[in-house]
């Protein structure tokens, strides 16, 4: 009997051989990174802006949007954009190639069935000479196997993060992906009360 064969732990992700489908996931993730900015309470640092790594993909976690909260996940195995709500409602967007200004509408469209009237400011952030989202019809490259192998990296480096922050005392911030500067990050600072030396 033949084992089966499992995925590498870092799949090769080389630049070259996705950067225009990776332009354009970053673009994709603005456009939701920006709804969890315009109907997530505030918290410092930013922390309430970002995406996390989850079993399926990049998930924002429940949007406390009144009065129907949501979830909206990039899931990299089926390759669908799943819009959910508590409430046992849900819409699912094929990924697949298709222009940044087409996928805009197709996400406003989704929520706007679900009962959810979302605006989020269209220019991208963090990127210079952007295109404002609904305009953008030069970005549309999507190869699916790139990304499920960008997603895999993802899941290591919110691993090996985990590992590094645990065991500090001082404040730290949860791992997490900015769909700004597309990258994983992690916070740890000093803590808030005094350290004596032992004598």
């Amino acid at each position: 009997m033949t084992a089966k064969p499992t995925a590498p732990p870092w799949p090769d992700l080389p630049y070259a051989d996705w950067q225009d489908t990776c332009t354009t996931l970053h673009l994709w993730t603005q456009v939701i990174g920006k709804l969890r900015l315009a109907y997530t309470p505030w918290l410092n640092h930013s922390w309430h802006v970002t995406l996390y790594t989850c079993a399926r993909g990049l998930t924002t976690s429940v949007i406390p949007y009144e009065p129907r909260p949501f979830e909206i996940v990039f899931d990299f195995q089926r390759q669908v954009l799943d819009i959910a709500t508590p409430d046992g409602g849900g819409l699912t967007i094929a990924l697949k190639p298709m222009t940044v200004a087409d996928f805009y509408a197709a996400v406003i469209a989704a929520l706007a069935d679900l009962g959810i009237h979302a605006k989020i400011r269209e220019l991208p952030c963090e990127i210079p000479n952007a295109i404002p989202f609904s305009r953008d019809h030069e970005h549309s490259a999507y190869d699916a196997e790139y990304v499920n192998r960008f997603w895999r990296v993802l899941l290591n480096v919110d691993r090996v993060l985990k590992h590094f922050r645990t065991g500090f005392i001082g404040k730290c911030s949860p791992v997490h992906f900015f769909w700004g500067s597309f990258d994983m990050a992690v916070t740890r600072t000093q803590a808030e009360f005094p350290v004596f030396p032992i004598s």
